[in-house]
């Protein structure tokens, strides 16, 4: 009997690593449609209603201008199985919701409320927060009123405006999420 030595070499590509760069630019003609891009394949977005903008404020409807870095995913496991991802990832309960409130100590923070209380609920009717790519935007430090809960989600059928998120289709979230990590650097602008 004959012992045979082999060995197994696996090569990564590309596709396998995670991303060091995603850029977000706007669409020529129409300030609240863009493209996002990243390692030579672009993608449709909607942007905020204000488009992008240099000095974003609570509430002005614009994505905010600048470099971010993905913090974590959150999405709905009643909808849809854990998708594949280098990012952190934490499905969305009932009570999970965001702080949009200058006057508010969480403010730009994930925060839990109860069935009586109101607030941007993370769980929607629509599928807008299915998957939610949290960014560090206003996040160290935070400074009240410089915008709040600016995501990378999924669009409405249309490619309606958002308040100041960026958000894409379904497909193309999943195969971004597959090559997203916390290093990843986001160019928005």
């Amino acid at each position: 009997m004959r012992s045979s030595n082999f060995s197994i070499t696996y090569e990564t590509t590309a596709r396998d690593r995670p991303l060091s760069l995603v850029r977000v630019q706007p669409a020529a003609g129409n300030p609240c449609r863009g493209w996002l891009t990243a390692d030579g394949w672009s993608v449709p977005v909607a942007l905020g209603r204000g488009g992008i903008l240099a000095n974003k404020r609570e509430g002005d409807g614009g994505t905010p201008r600048g470099i971010f870095r993905p913090r974590q995913l959150w999405w709905r496991a009643d909808r849809s199985p854990r998708p594949t991802s280098f990012l952190p990832t934490r499905p969305i309960r009932p009570e999970d919701a965001w702080c949009e409130d200058p006057r508010d100590r969480h403010y730009n923070q994930p925060m839990q409320l109860t069935r009586e209380q109101n607030g941007d609920r993370l769980t929607r009717e629509d599928h807008l927060y299915d998957f939610i790519i949290e960014i560090d935007h206003n996040a160290t430090p935070r400074i009240a009123g410089r915008g709040s809960a600016v995501f990378l989600h999924l669009a409405r059928p249309n490619f309606a405006p958002t308040a100041g998120c960026v958000s894409m289709t379904k497909s193309a979230m999943l195969r971004l999420l597959r090559r997203m990590s916390p290093q990843t650097r986001i160019v928005i602008g």
